[in-house]
């Protein structure tokens, strides 16, 4: 175990190059140690050698899915603390990710303050089996972005198929795009 002043390392894993490239920069502006994985194969080899203290997992990823990238991680490293992020959060999800080794989960867009005050709960005296808080019902708004997102994913990013796919015109869905995500 390195001492306290050392500066902690953290493992993003995630398929999405600009979200991932964005984390790495603000917790590296926080003064972490910050190794990228663009999937699950890659974390899971290189867990051994980078020993972070802390693993943030995407949920949804093509290949090895984050499931089983959290059980590669805990098997590789016990006291690595592990939260799992995704932008298709439920109850469900949640139970699954705690019962496969997480120690945490969050949905996107979670900025790096909101990770890391995650991190500090689960290093508090009282972590012990610490869950998300319940969060309250998301607006209406907050359910329009999430779902357009998960469409514009499940389309590899092509606009015009999901357009098609939502049954709305191309330059609508642009616009609904380059909004900011609601808050919730």
């Amino acid at each position: 175990m390195r001492p306290p002043e050392a500066t902690r390392r953290v493992l993003v894993i995630d398929d999405d190059e600009v979200f991932r490239s964005r984390l790495c920069r603000a917790l590296a502006q926080r003064s972490w140690d910050v190794r990228a994985a663009p999937n699950g194969e890659e974390a899971v080899a290189a867990v051994r050698q980078l020993a972070p203290d802390l693993a943030l997992v995407d949920l949804r990823m093509p290949g090895m899915d984050g499931l089983r990238v959290v059980e590669g991680l805990r098997a590789a490293s016990n006291s690595m603390k592990i939260i799992v992020l995704t932008g298709y959060g439920s109850i469900p999800t949640t139970i699954e990710a705690i019962k496969h080794g997480a120690d945490y989960y969050l949905s996107k867009p979670a900025d790096a303050d909101q990770i890391l005050a995650a991190y500090q709960k689960l290093h508090a005296p009282d972590a012990a089996a610490v869950l998300p808080a319940p969060s309250s019902t998301p607006t209406l708004a907050r359910v329009e972005w999430e779902h357009l997102q998960r469409v514009m994913t499940d389309c590899g990013g092509n606009i015009s198929q999901a357009a098609r796919m939502l049954g709305i015109h191309r330059r609508s869905l642009q616009r609904k795009l380059l909004k900011y995500p609601p808050r919730s």
